[in-house]
């Protein structure tokens, strides 16, 4: 009995290439909804495809991204041809994301999932000042800074690196927690922390020293308390493939200039 072909959903952000490489693959491949595909074809950037997983977010369809943006450090080449074999061989990684829950300063509270990383940022003009505590210990009784960020191993090369936070291989169970342009203490470049660490970060004269808190690109304004730890339940696939593995772009990021 021959091989059922895989049903496959194209997506595509708003940018130019992407809108017509989504027409010219539906052309030769059809498209299937999200519901019913066995494959998820995201087109478009690395803004795309972190948008693409937190909507696929345990529906268990893995997610294929190619580049028709601009980095694409998320995506694999882009090609037309040979699409069901490309699929066939790709190796899957599971990512894990980070939940934030945040207290807030109108009494309010809320929970959001990160693929990449977590973050909080001063909004004045004054700098920050944390509390950071690791599994219920204090680790930094105050740290004056523009903000601090927790990133996941897929998070590791985006804001984390620019910030001069390490790179992370994706299968290590570390995360990354950094700060941004730390004042005091002024030596302290962050940790590696094991990936089921919890942690929660305070912020000191919050009247005075607004701190958004942002789980990848969801916002939460004027927060007084952020806890950060993995998602128990959380899971997003995605497709990579094998001549461009996590492994090779992360070595390949780490040697760049």
């Amino acid at each position: 009995m021959p091989e059922k072909t895989p049903l496959l959903c194209f997506l595509s952000s708003e940018a130019d290439d992407a809108k017509k490489a989504k027409a010219e693959l539906i052309g030769r491949y059809g498209n299937a909804s999200a519901e019913e595909a066995d494959f998820i074809v995201a087109l478009g950037g690395d803004g795309f495809m972190l948008q693409t997983l937190h909507e696929t977010m345990n529906s268990d369809t893995p997610v294929y991204g190619m580049n028709r943006g601009s980095v694409g450090f998320l995506m694999n080449e882009y090609s037309t041809d040979n699409l069901h074999e490309r699929l066939k061989a790709a190796d899957v990684n599971e990512l894990r994301p980070l939940r934030m829950t945040t207290r807030n300063a109108d009494g309010t509270s809320s929970i959001a999932l990160a693929i990449n990383e977590v973050s909080m940022l001063r909004q004045s003009h004054q700098a920050a000042k944390l509390q950071v505590r690791v599994d219920d210990r204090v680790r930094l009784p105050e740290l004056a800074c523009d903000g601090i960020l927790v990133a996941t191993p897929a998070g590791s090369t985006a804001y984390n690196l620019s910030v001069h936070g390490p790179i992370i291989p994706l299968e290590a169970p570390l995360l990354a927690i950094t700060p941004v342009s730390a004042f005091r203490p002024r030596r302290w470049r962050g940790a590696l922390l094991p990936n089921n660490s919890v942690v929660d970060i305070e912020v000191l004269e919050p009247e005075k020293r607004l701190v958004n808190a942002f789980a990848d690109h969801t916002e939460v304004k004027h927060v007084l308390h952020v806890r950060i730890e993995q998602d128990p339940e959380a899971r997003a696939k995605v497709l990579s493939d094998p001549n461009r593995s996590w492994s090779e772009r992360i070595l390949a990021e780490q040697f760049s200039d």
